[in-house]
């Protein structure tokens, strides 16, 4: 079933969009914070710190990566070292050919 992959979209910050942008341009006029009723109802009944901690506590903090071994490192940078000169090899190969 595809056609609503758009709404993904709104997960990845993890906040609603009012809280990201400040507010919502459409209910400017309709409400004195500018705010949509949701919001307005959140910041006047002094929900906001309450659910500013609880969205926080949805997505944890990122833990930092495990330093690699030395060894490991070593080799690793060898691989990418042979790799990135067999490239090399291949592209000056392909210019001799396209020179010719």
């Amino acid at each position: 079933m595809g056609g609503y992959r758009w709404r993904n979209m709104y997960y990845l910050t993890g906040l609603p969009g009012w809280m990201r942008f400040g507010y919502s341009p459409g209910w400017i006029g309709r409400s004195p914070t500018g705010l949509p009723p949701a919001a307005q109802y959140l910041i006047q009944t002094g929900q906001m710190p309450q659910f500013g901690s609880w969205i926080q506590q949805q997505a944890p903090a990122p833990t930092g990566v495990p330093a690699m071994p030395k060894e490991q490192e070593i080799s690793m940078l060898e691989s990418q070292a042979k790799m990135l000169g067999d490239q090399l090899e291949q592209i000056k190969k392909r210019l001799e050919e396209l020179r010719k």
